[in-house]
């Protein structure tokens, strides 16, 4: 099923700032590169030199980009779009609150891929986003001193062939052709939003889990490299933890990689 083509265009900084209007203001830096090792390792350094909050660094191509458990991976030129934001929340915000970013940003990105392409996007419980089940995004928050740096890389025209593994996918394999700077676009302004919500307090538990698709699944959380759960996941709390219903009880895990079971 397409979702509606558009024509794919290259974008730099003034295109953004145009594209975002006033909302640019909000956003302290925009920078926009062909390419890059890694926008969360050039955003981290940037935090420890004193960037400040609102830093955004976008690469349509990365050669060193990283995921979780020090994962790395890289797409070809111009078929996946990496955008790296460095916020600093305020001090009055405790630690624990923190583990609620990379769902943050995940609500962000399925919002912004659903505005800039049409596409029904979910979220695999804490921080994949897929389409059709298959991972269309990733998501790594890193803590650098009192920021924090979100990394997002979207797969925007990977072609079958292209792809990592068998169960990723892309905007152009899920029928919806859009820029990467659209996508960019659309991401910052979700993100702006879901951002300030959380720095506000506001309890986004139910926000979550309607557009989570982890939840209602039979699941095997993965704790390390000897020590998994399984059970049925039924909800996030207020901390934005996973509740599974295990043999032992219902349980809530704050950290994990979560394989949805067939």
């Amino acid at each position: 099923m397409a979702y509606g083509l558009r024509v794919i265009t290259s974008f730099d900084r003034q295109w953004l700032t145009e594209r975002l209007g006033e909302q640019a203001g909000w956003w302290s830096a925009l920078d926009v590169v062909d390419a890059t090792g890694s926008t969360n390792a050039d955003l981290s350094a940037a935090a420890r030199a004193g960037a400040p909050s609102g830093t955004v660094l976008i690469a349509e191509h990365q050669r060193s980009g990283r995921g979780r458990f020090t994962r790395s991976w890289e797409a070809p030129p111009g078929a996946a779009v990496a955008i790296s934001v460095l916020l600093r929340p305020p001090a009055s915000i405790p630690l624990e609150r923190w583990t609620w970013l990379p769902l943050v940003a995940g609500l962000a990105v399925a919002e912004g891929l659903h505005q800039a392409a049409g596409v029904p996007a979910r979220l695999k419980w804490p921080n994949d986003v897929l389409i059709n089940d298959r991972k269309v995004c990733g998501i790594l928050v890193e803590r650098v001193g009192d920021a924090a740096v979100i990394g997002m890389g979207v797969n925007t025209r990977l072609r079958a062939e292209e792809l990592p593994v068998p169960t990723a996918t892309s905007l152009l394999l899920a029928g919806a052709e859009t820029s990467n700077g659209e996508v960019a676009a659309a991401v910052l302004t979700a993100l702006r939003g879901w951002y300030q919500r959380w720095e506000a307090g506001d309890d986004l538990s139910v926000a979550y889990q309607e557009v989570c698709a982890t939840i209602g699944r039979q699941v095997r959380v993965e704790l390390g490299p000897d020590e998994s759960r399984r059970g049925e996941a039924v909800g996030i709390d207020r901390g934005g933890r996973l509740l599974v219903r295990t043999a032992i009880g219902l349980e809530a895990f704050a950290a994990g990689d979560v394989v949805h079971l067939r």
